[in-house]
């Protein structure tokens, strides 16, 4: 069987949600097929661009086939490729919301979550629609529809009259950090001048992720003259109407312990994971929050919204917040800051839950559906 992959998403150098989702699965079917698993399988990755250094190398049963034109590439370029391609594959999966177009092999989609559908004001106009239409096509196309949590499956069944037997749940695994050594807190403070006390978020600086009523919340709490040596440290990369996160430090009257670290090296996170106070996710909405499970590998106690797919996430491990009350983040941070007991006891809770979460269990649980669709 030939089984045809969209690698796009993990064909690129800062990979973050989806991306980081396509290559590890990417990564690890590789591995799979490499232990002498699946090797009825034959891969073929279909690209815009050459593959990066870290994707897998070839061999006779993983090979890369470059495809042009890059505009409309699922709607145009790849359809046209695929109609005329000698190895045309038994199935096609692609590890995002688009497959190719007027396909005649059985599809194979991933969606992580409907963020477009529940806060469609977040997203730009031109995007909203492709995310809209095309995902729409695309999952009625579809013969399986993979996502990593059953609050995001409920969403697709729901939203696409998709069947329930069609939605499949693949729980994400953590990324596995490329550290040579772990970093100092000293060292911490001069690469990034933040405080030996902090607390963390991670994730890409957009509304839904509900940053500016973090540093609301953080505001309120450094209004106790105790917590005056504790810094917010923000990493990620600005996404989109991000405008109104950046403004926040200065509006609440706490820019000098705001700190903006912006893209931050995969090596660096796990040494200010261990450093944290603790990780505070107070999105609105979420797929998962993967970053929930990396905080905890670290042992970061994680404080998180109780909505969506988060409860899943987080499990009995994560103290949970209403994302649109600033104090009641504040209040959930104050208790960890003030309680070493809670903290560890969180620390433990955390590593136990992981236990749960793998890469390789997720890639082997998608080639064993992906199998069934070529006598489809």
């Amino acid at each position: 069987m030939i089984l045809g992959i969209d690698g796009n998403e993990a064909n690129t150098g800062k990979r973050v949600g989806i991306g980081e989702y396509a290559y590890e699965l990417l990564t690890q079917f590789y591995h799979l097929r490499e232990k002498g698993m699946f090797d009825s399988l034959t891969f073929r990755i279909y690209l815009k661009d050459k593959p990066l250094s870290d994707m897998p190398k070839e061999t006779s049963w993983w090979k890369y086939t470059l495809v042009g034109p890059k505009k409309l590439w699922t709607q145009l370029g790849l359809p046209l490729h695929l109609l005329v391609d000698m190895h045309r594959p038994d199935v096609f999966f692609t590890p995002t919301h688009y497959a190719p177009r007027f396909a005649t092999m059985p599809t194979a989609i991933a969606i992580m979550d409907l963020s477009y559908l529940h806060f469609p004001q977040l997203f730009a106009k031109k995007d909203l629609y492709q995310l809209t239409e095309w995902t729409k096509y695309s999952a009625h196309q579809a013969r399986k529809i993979f996502t990593i949590s059953n609050s995001s499956r409920s969403d697709i069944i729901k939203s696409y009259k998709a069947k329930p037997d069609n939605v499949v749940v693949t729980y994400p695994g953590i990324r596995e950090a490329k550290a040579i050594k772990e970093i100092t807190m000293d060292e911490l403070q001069k690469k990034y001048t933040i405080s030996s006390k902090f607390i963390l978020f991670v994730g890409t600086l957009q509304p839904r992720k509900n940053v500016a009523r973090l540093i609301e919340a953080f505001a309120l709490l450094k209004k106790e003259k105790k917590y005056e040596d504790v810094d917010l440290v923000l990493v990620g990369k600005k996404g989109w109407l991000y405008e109104d996160i950046l403004a926040a430090p200065k509006k609440y009257e706490v820019e000098p312990s705001v700190k903006f670290l912006d893209f931050v090296p995969n090596e660096d996170l796990p040494s200010l994971y261990k450093n944290a106070q603790c990780y505070v996710l107070p999105s609105l909405y979420e797929g998962f929050g993967l970053p929930v499970l990396e905080a905890m590998k670290y042992g970061c106690p994680v404080i998180t919204s109780n909505v969506s797919s988060l409860p899943e996430a987080g499990g009995d491990a994560a103290l949970y917040i209403d994302p649109e009350n600033a104090k009641d983040i504040a209040e959930k941070i104050t208790k960890i800051l003030d309680n070493k007991n809670m903290r560890e006891d969180m620390i433990k809770k955390g590593y136990e839950h992981l236990k749960k979460f793998s890469w390789e269990k997720a890639a082997k649980e998608t080639l064993e559906v992906l199998q069934t669709l070529a006598g489809k």
